[in-house]
Protein backbone atom coordinates (compact mmCIF):
# COMPACT_ATOMS: atom_id res chain seq x y z
CA UNK A 1 0.00 0.00 0.00
CA UNK A 2 0.70 3.20 -0.20
CA UNK A 3 2.48 5.14 2.85
CA UNK A 4 -0.44 7.91 2.81
CA UNK A 5 -3.32 5.83 1.59
CA UNK A 6 -3.47 7.32 -1.87
CA UNK A 7 -4.15 5.89 -5.26
CA UNK A 8 -0.95 5.48 -7.33
CA UNK A 9 0.87 4.28 -10.61
CA UNK A 10 4.14 4.55 -11.78
CA UNK A 11 6.75 4.16 -14.76
CA UNK A 12 8.35 0.45 -14.71
CA UNK A 13 11.83 -0.36 -16.85
CA UNK A 14 15.28 -0.30 -16.91
CA UNK A 15 16.83 2.16 -17.23
CA UNK A 16 14.33 4.20 -15.82
CA UNK A 17 15.96 7.59 -13.85
CA UNK A 18 15.51 9.94 -16.85
CA UNK A 19 11.78 8.85 -17.44
CA UNK A 20 9.41 12.00 -17.90
CA UNK A 21 6.21 9.70 -16.92
CA UNK A 22 6.09 10.77 -13.37
CA UNK A 23 6.47 14.79 -14.58
CA UNK A 24 2.89 14.12 -16.93
CA UNK A 25 1.24 13.09 -14.48
CA UNK A 26 2.02 14.89 -11.65
CA UNK A 27 1.38 17.70 -13.56
CA UNK A 28 -2.77 16.47 -14.54
CA UNK A 29 -3.15 15.29 -11.06
CA UNK A 30 -2.58 18.96 -9.64
CA UNK A 31 -4.46 20.40 -12.45
CA UNK A 32 -7.39 18.25 -12.19
CA UNK A 33 -7.24 18.22 -7.99
CA UNK A 34 -6.81 14.61 -7.39
CA UNK A 35 -5.60 13.03 -4.93
CA UNK A 36 -3.47 10.78 -6.38
CA UNK A 37 0.59 9.68 -6.78
CA UNK A 38 2.72 8.59 -9.67
CA UNK A 39 6.32 7.87 -9.86
CA UNK A 40 8.56 5.79 -11.57
CA UNK A 41 10.57 2.13 -10.44
CA UNK A 42 13.49 0.42 -11.80
CA UNK A 43 12.48 -2.57 -12.71
CA UNK A 44 15.29 -5.36 -14.63
CA UNK A 45 14.21 -8.06 -17.32
CA UNK A 46 13.57 -11.19 -15.51
CA UNK A 47 12.39 -9.44 -12.24
CA UNK A 48 8.89 -8.36 -13.54
CA UNK A 49 6.94 -10.99 -11.92
CA UNK A 50 8.30 -10.66 -8.33
CA UNK A 51 7.41 -7.14 -9.08
CA UNK A 52 3.84 -7.57 -9.80
CA UNK A 53 3.55 -10.26 -7.30
CA UNK A 54 4.05 -7.09 -4.80
CA UNK A 55 1.79 -5.34 -6.37
CA UNK A 56 -1.23 -7.09 -7.46
CA UNK A 57 -2.60 -7.18 -3.94
CA UNK A 58 -2.04 -3.71 -2.74
CA UNK A 59 -5.46 -1.70 -3.38
CA UNK A 60 -4.28 1.32 -4.00
CA UNK A 61 -2.00 0.33 -7.34
CA UNK A 62 -3.66 1.15 -10.15
CA UNK A 63 -1.39 0.04 -12.27
CA UNK A 64 1.92 1.11 -14.41
CA UNK A 65 3.48 2.33 -17.78
CA UNK A 66 5.90 -0.37 -18.98
CA UNK A 67 9.16 1.05 -20.95
CA UNK A 68 12.40 -0.98 -22.35
CA UNK A 69 13.27 -3.70 -21.79
CA UNK A 70 9.82 -4.76 -20.39
CA UNK A 71 6.70 -4.17 -23.10
CA UNK A 72 7.35 -7.66 -24.78
CA UNK A 73 7.42 -9.55 -21.54
CA UNK A 74 4.68 -7.62 -20.12
CA UNK A 75 1.55 -8.81 -22.29
CA UNK A 76 2.51 -12.46 -21.11
CA UNK A 77 2.75 -10.94 -17.31
CA UNK A 78 -0.66 -9.87 -17.61
CA UNK A 79 -4.01 -11.94 -17.34
CA UNK A 80 -5.51 -10.92 -20.59
CA UNK A 81 -4.39 -8.23 -23.21
CA UNK A 82 -6.71 -5.84 -25.28
CA UNK A 83 -7.25 -5.71 -28.80
CA UNK A 84 -4.18 -3.31 -29.59
CA UNK A 85 -1.28 -5.47 -27.43
CA UNK A 86 -2.06 -8.19 -28.86
CA UNK A 87 -2.01 -7.26 -32.46
CA UNK A 88 1.44 -5.60 -30.89
CA UNK A 89 2.71 -8.51 -29.37
CA UNK A 90 3.85 -5.71 -26.80
CA UNK A 91 2.26 -4.06 -24.25
CA UNK A 92 3.69 -0.24 -22.82
CA UNK A 93 0.46 -0.44 -19.76
CA UNK A 94 -0.32 -3.21 -17.26
CA UNK A 95 -3.80 -2.30 -15.56
CA UNK A 96 -6.12 -4.22 -12.45
CA UNK A 97 -9.67 -4.68 -13.01
CA UNK A 98 -11.58 -6.99 -11.41
CA UNK A 99 -9.21 -9.15 -10.34
CA UNK A 100 -7.28 -9.57 -13.22
CA UNK A 101 -4.23 -7.31 -14.63
CA UNK A 102 -5.04 -6.61 -18.49
CA UNK A 103 -1.89 -5.24 -20.68
CA UNK A 104 -2.78 -2.55 -22.56
CA UNK A 105 -1.15 -0.51 -25.44
CA UNK A 106 -1.63 3.17 -25.84
CA UNK A 107 1.53 3.98 -28.12
CA UNK A 108 -1.24 2.29 -30.89
CA UNK A 109 -2.75 4.75 -30.51
CA UNK A 110 -0.74 7.68 -30.04
CA UNK A 111 1.07 7.14 -32.93
CA UNK A 112 -1.96 6.96 -35.20
CA UNK A 113 -3.01 10.11 -33.56
CA UNK A 114 0.59 11.80 -34.39
CA UNK A 115 1.22 10.49 -37.56
CA UNK A 116 -2.76 11.25 -38.78
CA UNK A 117 -2.36 14.62 -37.94
CA UNK A 118 1.23 14.73 -39.93
CA UNK A 119 -1.29 13.92 -42.65
CA UNK A 120 -3.48 16.67 -41.74
CA UNK A 121 -0.60 19.18 -42.42
CA UNK A 122 -0.51 18.13 -45.73
CA UNK A 123 3.09 16.05 -44.85
CA UNK A 124 3.79 12.92 -47.81
CA UNK A 125 3.02 9.28 -46.32
CA UNK A 126 4.60 7.23 -49.17
CA UNK A 127 7.24 5.23 -48.23
CA UNK A 128 8.25 4.95 -44.32
CA UNK A 129 11.73 4.12 -42.90
CA UNK A 130 10.88 2.40 -39.45
CA UNK A 131 14.43 1.93 -37.25
CA UNK A 132 13.98 -0.69 -34.72
CA UNK A 133 12.63 -4.50 -34.16
CA UNK A 134 11.43 -4.09 -30.86
CA UNK A 135 8.27 -3.63 -28.94
CA UNK A 136 8.05 0.21 -29.65
CA UNK A 137 8.84 -0.61 -33.67
CA UNK A 138 5.50 -3.32 -33.41
CA UNK A 139 3.45 -0.65 -32.14
CA UNK A 140 4.52 1.44 -34.90
CA UNK A 141 3.85 -0.95 -37.45
CA UNK A 142 -0.05 -2.19 -36.39
CA UNK A 143 -0.38 1.92 -36.20
CA UNK A 144 1.00 2.18 -40.17
CA UNK A 145 -1.38 -0.78 -40.99
CA UNK A 146 -4.47 0.52 -39.08
CA UNK A 147 -4.02 3.88 -41.38
CA UNK A 148 -3.28 2.31 -44.38
CA UNK A 149 0.37 3.22 -44.42
CA UNK A 150 1.44 -0.13 -46.24
CA UNK A 151 4.59 0.90 -47.21
CA UNK A 152 7.12 0.45 -44.60
CA UNK A 153 10.88 -0.28 -44.67
CA UNK A 154 12.57 -1.81 -41.16
CA UNK A 155 16.06 -0.60 -41.11
CA UNK A 156 17.49 -2.52 -38.19
CA UNK A 157 20.98 -3.70 -36.45
CA UNK A 158 19.31 -7.72 -35.84
CA UNK A 159 18.61 -8.46 -39.36
CA UNK A 160 16.88 -11.97 -38.15
CA UNK A 161 14.65 -10.47 -35.44
CA UNK A 162 14.00 -8.23 -38.49
CA UNK A 163 13.19 -10.38 -41.14
CA UNK A 164 11.29 -11.99 -38.71
CA UNK A 165 8.77 -8.81 -37.90
CA UNK A 166 8.32 -8.01 -41.51
CA UNK A 167 7.15 -11.62 -42.26
CA UNK A 168 4.91 -11.63 -39.97
CA UNK A 169 3.72 -7.88 -40.54
CA UNK A 170 3.57 -8.91 -44.79
CA UNK A 171 5.78 -6.15 -45.56
CA UNK A 172 6.54 -5.81 -49.02
CA UNK A 173 10.03 -4.88 -48.61
CA UNK A 174 13.14 -6.69 -46.69
CA UNK A 175 14.73 -5.28 -43.91
CA UNK A 176 17.91 -3.19 -44.22
CA UNK A 177 20.94 -2.54 -42.17
CA UNK A 178 20.30 0.32 -39.78
CA UNK A 179 23.09 2.26 -41.55
CA UNK A 180 21.93 1.54 -45.51
CA UNK A 181 21.06 5.20 -47.40
CA UNK A 182 17.33 6.48 -45.98
CA UNK A 183 14.98 7.78 -49.20
CA UNK A 184 11.25 7.98 -48.81
CA UNK A 185 8.79 10.43 -46.95
CA UNK A 186 9.58 9.56 -43.60
CA UNK A 187 11.82 7.78 -40.62
CA UNK A 188 10.23 6.59 -37.22
CA UNK A 189 13.05 6.37 -35.23
CA UNK A 190 11.83 3.15 -32.47
CA UNK A 191 15.37 2.69 -30.95
CA UNK A 192 16.89 4.32 -28.04
CA UNK A 193 19.88 5.47 -30.17
CA UNK A 194 19.80 8.63 -30.00
CA UNK A 195 19.11 8.97 -26.06
CA UNK A 196 21.66 10.53 -23.75
CA UNK A 197 24.78 8.02 -24.21
CA UNK A 198 23.45 5.82 -27.43
CA UNK A 199 24.82 7.32 -30.52
CA UNK A 200 23.12 7.85 -33.36
CA UNK A 201 23.56 5.28 -36.27
CA UNK A 202 21.68 7.09 -39.05
CA UNK A 203 21.05 10.68 -38.83
CA UNK A 204 21.10 11.40 -42.62
CA UNK A 205 17.69 12.25 -44.06
CA UNK A 206 19.11 14.10 -47.20
CA UNK A 207 17.13 11.30 -48.91
CA UNK A 208 13.72 12.24 -47.64
CA UNK A 209 11.19 14.14 -49.93
CA UNK A 210 11.47 18.07 -49.42
CA UNK A 211 7.68 17.41 -48.12
CA UNK A 212 8.75 14.68 -45.26
CA UNK A 213 9.02 14.20 -41.80
CA UNK A 214 10.82 13.23 -38.97
CA UNK A 215 9.31 11.14 -35.78
CA UNK A 216 11.62 9.97 -33.30
CA UNK A 217 10.43 8.40 -29.80
CA UNK A 218 13.31 9.38 -28.15
CA UNK A 219 12.46 11.77 -24.92
CA UNK A 220 16.01 12.43 -23.46
CA UNK A 221 17.08 14.73 -25.11
CA UNK A 222 13.85 16.03 -26.95
CA UNK A 223 16.18 17.25 -29.65
CA UNK A 224 17.89 14.57 -30.69
CA UNK A 225 20.45 14.38 -33.80
CA UNK A 226 18.30 13.28 -35.94
CA UNK A 227 15.56 15.69 -34.87
CA UNK A 228 18.43 18.41 -35.50
CA UNK A 229 19.29 17.40 -38.72
CA UNK A 230 15.59 17.11 -39.98
CA UNK A 231 14.62 20.58 -38.83
CA UNK A 232 18.15 21.83 -40.59
CA UNK A 233 16.16 20.61 -43.87
CA UNK A 234 13.14 21.96 -42.93
CA UNK A 235 11.72 19.12 -42.53
CA UNK A 236 8.12 18.16 -39.98
CA UNK A 237 8.96 17.10 -36.57
CA UNK A 238 7.12 15.17 -34.14
CA UNK A 239 9.02 14.56 -31.46
CA UNK A 240 9.26 12.34 -28.14
CA UNK A 241 7.67 14.66 -25.79
CA UNK A 242 4.78 14.32 -28.59
CA UNK A 243 4.61 10.59 -28.19
CA UNK A 244 4.91 10.26 -24.29
CA UNK A 245 2.16 13.06 -23.86
CA UNK A 246 -0.32 11.30 -26.48
CA UNK A 247 0.13 7.82 -24.83
CA UNK A 248 0.39 8.96 -21.20
CA UNK A 249 -2.86 10.67 -21.64
CA UNK A 250 -4.90 7.21 -22.29
CA UNK A 251 -3.08 5.69 -19.39
CA UNK A 252 -3.90 8.42 -16.75
CA UNK A 253 -7.81 7.95 -17.73
CA UNK A 254 -7.39 4.53 -17.15
CA UNK A 255 -5.04 4.50 -14.08
CA UNK A 256 -7.63 7.32 -12.35
CA UNK A 257 -10.37 7.22 -14.17
CA UNK A 258 -10.32 11.21 -15.76
CA UNK A 259 -9.60 12.89 -18.22
CA UNK A 260 -6.04 14.63 -18.87
CA UNK A 261 -6.74 17.82 -18.18
CA UNK A 262 -5.26 18.80 -21.67
CA UNK A 263 -6.28 22.36 -21.53
CA UNK A 264 -2.86 22.98 -20.00
CA UNK A 265 -0.22 21.09 -22.62
CA UNK A 266 1.07 24.22 -23.19
CA UNK A 267 2.19 24.96 -19.82
CA UNK A 268 3.01 21.19 -19.75
CA UNK A 269 5.28 20.94 -23.12
CA UNK A 270 7.31 23.62 -21.88
CA UNK A 271 8.29 22.41 -18.68
CA UNK A 272 9.09 19.28 -20.39
CA UNK A 273 11.47 20.36 -23.06
CA UNK A 274 13.13 23.20 -20.82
Amino acid sequence: MSEDGLPYAEVIGDPIEGSKSPVIHRFWLEKAGIAGAYDRRRVERGKLDAYLAERRPDPDWRGANVTMPLKLDAIAAADRATDRAVAAGAANLLVPRDGELVAGNSDVGAVMFLLARLHEEGRAMGRITLFGNGGAARAVLVSCRSLGLVDVVIHARNMTRAVKLAVEFGLAHPPRPFTAPVTGDGIINATPLGMDGNKCLNCDVSGLSDNGWVFDLVTAPARTPLIEDAEKRGLAIVDGIDMLVEQAAASFQLFFDAEAPRDYDAELFERLRA
